[in-house]
């Protein structure tokens, strides 16, 4: 009896293990590149003409897509910035924004990036136009 029940704790720990292992190769299929998840975030929304600055108020809530771009806003709009060298962006770091003489965030505002961990400096970027995304409909 003994060895059965060994048996039978050992099976379901290798089926856990196989389930729990299946269950991240899975996640790993399907996790989005940047562009998909840009892509999803903006679904049902419409370009707008790019703007040189938004509020900050708009700026309240940033979203860091890894690689491709920060976006700004909730609600109704989002404002999408694409740096050109936003090859450094990377979600995990912090984003330290030095705002000078206005309530605004600005085309050519530099963004230093810090390591989450760390707090280490690991880049920056340089803010281009912002596009607005709006949703259609309702």
């Amino acid at each position: 009896m003994k060895k059965t029940f060994a048996k039978t704790i050992l099976g379901t720990v290798l089926l856990c293990t196989a389930l729990g292992g299946g269950a991240s190769l899975a996640e790993a299929r399907t996790k989005l590149t940047p562009q998909q998840q840009l892509d999803k975030l903006l679904a049902g929304r419409v370009a707008g003409k790019p703007v040189s600055c938004i509020s900050l108020l708009d700026s309240n809530n940033t979203q860091v897509i890894d690689k491709t771009a920060i976006v700004y806003g909730w609600g109704r709009t989002l404002y999408v910035n694409t740096p050109d060298d936003a090859r450094s962006l990377d979600g995990d770091d912090i984003l330290v924004t030095k705002i000078t003489g206005s309530n605004q965030l600005c085309r050519l505002d530099t963004i230093n990036l810090r390591d989450r961990t760390s707090h280490s400096f690991s880049g920056f970027v340089v803010l281009n136009d912002f596009v607005p995304y709006t949703r259609t409909g309702k």
